[in-house]
């Protein structure tokens, strides 16, 4: 009986993002060395010359970013390289307040084939706690889909963000630490080196 209205939602939310014309581009970082992201990117870029560019966590080879831009006549101006990010959930916590306040209401998402169910499930969390939509352009790369426990576990993340505004990107690193500080003798060992034998 539940399922119905659920169904409907999520019908209606599809229908919507369909009508949305996307006023903003998001590649998200993770590309090979051949930056295969950024590349379709800045062909869509072409094709949508008004739309400004997100570049979250990108190649940090910024020239590099750059010329894959200005090769296919993207200007400059349009390009917004970000470094804030150290995952896939800050990828979005760390932008969508930037891009509610400029007013955009809805995306281009651009990743890899592989990484788009997780991006999205954090997206339409993060993104939508704003408001905005997205639209999702795949980037084929041949590997296999992420397993579905990264995408339970990073939309666990953006839910916690939203309530809270703690992304636990630190969570892991935190516990071992206090397990660290507290309980010693829990900690790595030292190994002897050859000298010190």
């Amino acid at each position: 009986m539940l399922a119905l209205p659920v169904a409907l939602w999520f019908g209606y939310k599809e229908v919507e993002k369909s009508l949305v014309k996307p006023q903003a581009m998001l590649v998200l970082g993770g590309s090979t060395s051949a930056l295969e992201r950024e590349k379709l990117a800045a062909q869509l870029a072409r094709q949508n010359p008004d739309l400004p560019i997100w570049v979250s966590s990108g190649s940090t080879n910024k020239a590099y970013v750059k010329r894959v831009f200005a090769k296919a006549g993207v200007n400059p101006n349009r390009l917004h390289l970000d470094y804030q990010a150290m995952d896939t959930v800050t990828n979005f916590t760390t932008l969508v307040d930037e891009l509610q306040s400029l007013g955009i209401a809805s995306i281009y998402l651009i990743t890899s084939d592989f990484h788009m169910r997780r991006a999205r499930v954090i997206g339409e969390i993060v993104l939508g706690s704003r408001g905005i939509t997205l639209k999702p352009v795949v980037v084929p790369s041949g590997n296999p889909p992420e397993p579905i426990e990264k995408s339970i576990r990073d939309g666990a993340r953006a839910i916690l963000w939203v309530t809270t505004g703690y992304t636990g990107a630190t969570l892991g690193q935190s516990s071992n630490q206090i397990k660290q500080e507290s309980l010693p003798f829990l900690a790595p060992r030292h190994k002897a080196t050859r000298s010190e034998r």
